[in-house]
C-alpha cells in the first residue's frame, strides 16, 4: 500500500489525542483561526493557481474560489467550533445494576475520519477543526482541482499543531491520485469511517467501492412546494433565495412545484428570477404561463432529465401539480433526501408535508439555504447526510463521535 506509511502516522497521532485536554484544543483552534487570518494571502496565492487550470464557467468553480471575505468567515467558523462544549466523554446513559455494577455510556472520539471531497478547500478548514474538537485524527482526500490551495492550508494547520507540541499527522493529506483513492477506501485498520462530500457521482464511487463504513453526505436535489394556501409575497422572495443566493452548494433550490391553482402567481416569481437569469425549464403549463413574459433565451421546455437534477447553476425546473399528493410524490419520487420545502398558510398541510417528505431537513415557509451546520449552531458541518444511520442532516461535533460502555465493579464475578 502505498500510503501505509502515512496512515500509521495518523492513526498513532489519533491514539495520542485521547490525552490532550478540551483547553490545549480550544487554544489551538484559536491560534489556527488567527494563523489563517494572517496567511490569507499565501491561501489566496495558492487558490489562484487552482482557479487558473478552471473553467470559469464550471459549476464548481464558485466552490472553489476564496476570497478574504470567505477566510474570515473560515476563521470565525473555527473560533465558533472552539466556543462549543466538547462532546467527548459525555455521560449518555448510566445505571446501576442490583449486583452492584455501575455501568455507564460515554461519548468517545471514532477515531481517524476520512474525507474525500471535491473543489472546496473550506472543507480543509472545516473537517480540521470539527474532527479535532471532538477529538479524532483526519485523512483528507482532496480533488486535483483544489490541490495548492489543500496543500497550503494542511500546511499552517500542521505549523500550528508543532507549535503546540501535538503530533503535526493528527491531519494529513493525501496525494490526490486515484491509486490513493482506492487505498483509502480500503484501509482496514487505519481509518474508522469515511465520509465523502461532493457530487452524486464521487458518493456513488464511494459507496460501490467502499469496504469500511461511510456516510453519504452533499448531493442536494432540493423542491420547494408553493401550494394552494401559499403566500405569494413570502413565496417569491423564499424562492428567489433558494435559487440564487449561492447556486453551486448543495442547499440550492433545482425544482419549484406550484399548485395549478397558483400559476397566476408564477409571472411575479419568474421576474424575480430573470433579475439574475435564472433559465427555466419549465413543463407544459407553467411554460405556457410564462411565455412572452420571460426572456425567451431563458425558458426552455422541461423534459423528464429536468427533474431530479442538481444544477449547480442558475438553473430551475418548474412542476405543476394538481393537487397536494401529487407534489409530495413528486418529491418523494426525485428527492436525494437532502432538504424539502414547502410554502403554505394551512397548517394541516405543512404537518402533513413534514410527515409525508422523506429528507433530512424539511421546511415550511423558509429558504432551503439554511440547511448548513452554522446555520443550525453547531458551529460548522463536515456535511449533509442524506442516509439515516448514526447521522441526519448536518453534521458536526456530537456525529463525529461514537461511544463505549463502562463497567465499574468491586470484584464481581458472573455465576454459570
Amino acid at each position: 500500500m502505498k500510503i501505509e506509511k502515512q496512515l500509521q502516522s495518523v492513526l498513532a497521532a489519533s491514539r495520542k489525542l485521547n490525552l490532550i485536554g478540551d483547553n490545549l484544543i480550544n487554544k489551538i483552534l484559536i491560534e489556527l483561526a488567527a494563523q489563517a487570518r494572517a496567511n490569507s494571502d499565501i491561501i489566496l496565492a495558492e487558490n489562484k493557481k487552482d482557479l487558473d487550470r478552471m473553467d470559469s464557467q464550471d459549476p464548481k468553480f464558485d466552490r472553489l474560489i476564496l476570497t478574504e471575505e470567505r477566510i474570515e468567515s473560515i476563521a470565525s467558523d473555527i473560533e465558533n467550533v472552539a466556543s462549543l462544549q466538547s462532546p467527548v466523554g459525555t455521560i449518555l446513559k448510566e445505571t446501576m445494576r442490583p449486583n452492584g455494577l455501575k455501568i455507564s455510556k460515554v461519548s468517545v472520539p471514532f477515531g481517524v475520519v476520512g474525507i474525500i471531497y471535491e473543489a472546496r478547500p473550506n472543507v480543509t478548514f472545516d473537517v480540521f477543526a470539527l474532527c479535532f474538537k471532538s477529538g479524532n485524527a483526519c485523512v483528507l482526500k482532496g480533488g486535483s482541482d483544489a490541490i495548492y490551495s489543500n496543500q497550503a492550508i494542511v500546511s499552517i494547520i500542521q505549523k500550528v499543531l508543532q507549535k503546540f507540541n501535538v503530533d503535526e499527522n493528527t491531519v494529513s493529506l493525501l496525494p490526490a491520485g486515484r491509486e490513493e483513492t482506492n487505498e483509502m477506501l480500503r484501509a482496514h485498520g487505519y481509518i474508522n469511517l469515511i465520509i465523502p462530500r461532493g457530487s452524486q457521482g464521487l458518493i456513488n464511487f464511494v459507496r460501490e467501492n467502499a469496504t469500511i463504513p461511510i456516510i453519504e453526505t452533499g448531493a442536494g436535489i432540493c423542491h420547494t412546494y408553493f401550494d394552494k394556501f401559499g403566500n405569494a409575497e413570502k413565496g417569491r422572495e423564499i424562492i428567489f433565495n433558494a435559487k440564487t443566493r449561492r447556486p453551486s452548494v448543495c442547499n440550492a433550490l433545482d425544482c419549484l412545484i406550484i399548485h395549478e391553482t397558483r400559476l397566476d402567481e408564477l409571472p411575479a416569481f419568474a421576474k424575480r428570477l430573470s433579475e439574475e437569469n435564472v433559465v427555466i425549464y419549465a413543463d407544459e403549463k407553467s411554460f405556457n404561463k410564462i411565455k412572452g413574459i420571460y426572456p425567451e433565451n431563458l425558458l426552455l421546455k422541461a423534459t423528464e432529465k429536468s427533474f431530479g437534477t442538481e444544477f449547480l447553476s442558475m438553473k430551475i425546473a418548474i412542476k405543476t401539480v394538481a393537487n397536494f399528493d401529487e407534489a409530495i410524490l413528486h418529491i418523494n419520487k426525485y428527492s436525494s433526501k437532502h432538504s424539502e420545502a414547502i410554502i403554505s398558510e394551512d397548517s394541516v398541510r405543512i404537518e402533513t408535508f413534514r410527515k409525508m417528505v422523506d429528507a433530512s431537513s424539511v421546511y415550511s415557509n423558509v429558504s432551503t439555504a439554511f440547511t448548513d451546520g452554522a446555520q443550525f449552531g453547531l458551529g460548522a458541518e463536515i456535511g449533509i447526510s442524506t442516509q439515516k444511520l448514526h447521522a441526519r442532516g448536518p453534521m458536526a461535533l456530537e456525529e463525529l463521535t461514537s461511544y463505549k460502555w463502562i463497567i465499574e465493579g468491586d470484584g464481581q464475578v458472573r455465576s454459570k
